[in-house]
């Protein structure tokens, strides 16, 4: 359970970096669309994981290509919150899979062959 500190820090973090990706790096991520979904912070607020979800974008190349810029990132986030905190964390960036996932069982739900029910045909003959 996360403290409210935690939260509040984590709702700071998740907006500054979803502007950082819209803005300051825009190189970095081109025209592609990066997401932060959602961001979990140590007890101490020295490291913040961050889930990102990818649009129009080679996923695990787009993925690499953030990773590697983490000091990069990391700098415009410090520039955006320094005065609001005493530690800029450390980032983990984790790729999230949900969206993937939800249309991977979209695809198995809709190919499952499920009879109607008895029910049903007795109140289609009524």
């Amino acid at each position: 359970m996360e403290s409210k500190r935690q939260l509040k820090y984590s709702k700071l973090i998740q907006k500054e970096l979803g502007e950082i990706f819209q803005r300051e790096a825009k190189p970095l991520v081109g025209n592609a669309m990066v997401t932060v979904i959602r961001v979990e912070m140590s007890p101490d607020l020295s490291v913040a994981k961050a889930n990102l979800s990818f649009l129009l974008a080679n996923n695990e190349e787009l993925f690499e290509r953030i990773n590697n810029s983490k000091k990069e990132v990391r700098k415009f986030l410090g520039r955006r919150i320094g005065k609001n905190v005493r530690i800029i964390p450390e980032l983990v960036f984790l790729m999230d899979d949900s969206a993937a996932y939800a249309q991977h069982m979209n695809e198995v739900i809709s190919k499952l062959d499920i009879p109607e029910s008895e029910a049903d045909d007795e109140e289609d003959d009524q």
